[in-house]
């Protein structure tokens, strides 16, 4: 068992969020063994995947180490089904305050959806434990947010290459999700970027 806070920590620890974005189970579990295998420690699985769930199930059994989440957790009945399934952290591309609950009630990690400053705050008032910035803007408006809220653990998501995450974490980004990209990257590539998080 391990608090929310330890948590949060294991999921940015790399600087990369892994976002495994397949059509079904088998299919999310192929791609994500790879990375695991490389030396990936965190890993989300979007619910728009209708297998993900299960995956999710699959990957905490075959690999306890690793924090595995939940993404495009978007209402309070998904949370609870993710945390079921074992999700150690939901991340949603908005803000919604009772998935933030949800999560915390049964001791997930939540990163909600940020577009704007504003919504940064909202979030973070609501009790997020990162703040997804999606889509992801610029290193330099992570650091432009950063000069006024200093404290605020953003995450840029969506279009975030693997060789850019390094920017964003000297911008001050506390990680990255990496989909795509991460997916059509090479392995030994993937293991460089670690060794140097």
């Amino acid at each position: 068992m391990s608090y929310r806070y330890e948590i949060t920590q294991a999921v940015v620890r790399q600087g990369i969020i892994a976002i495994i974005r397949t059509a079904d189970t088998s299919s999310a579990v192929q791609a994500a063994v790879p990375l695991l295998d490389a030396g990936i420690t965190s890993l989300e699985l979007p619910l728009t995947n209708p297998g993900a769930l299960e995956a999710i199930r699959q990957l905490r059994s075959d690999y306890p180490d690793a924090t595995i989440g939940a993404g495009s957790v978007l209402d309070e009945a998904s949370a609870v089904a993710a945390v079921r399934a074992g999700a150690q952290f939901l991340v949603a591309p908005n803000l919604d305050a009772a998935v933030i609950r949800a999560g915390h009630r049964y001791g997930a990690a939540v990163l909600p959806g940020a577009g704007s400053v504003s919504e940064v705050v909202q979030a973070l008032e609501a009790g997020a434990d990162a703040v997804k910035v999606f889509p992801a803007p610029t290193p330099q408006w992570v650091r432009d947010v950063l000069a006024v809220l200093p404290h605020a653990p953003l995450v840029p998501t969506g279009g975030v290459a693997p060789a850019d995450v390094p920017d964003w974490l000297a911008a001050g980004a506390v990680a990255c999700g990496v989909g795509s990209a991460l997916a059509r990257t090479p392995i030994e590539e993937i293991k460089a970027l670690i060794r140097q998080a």
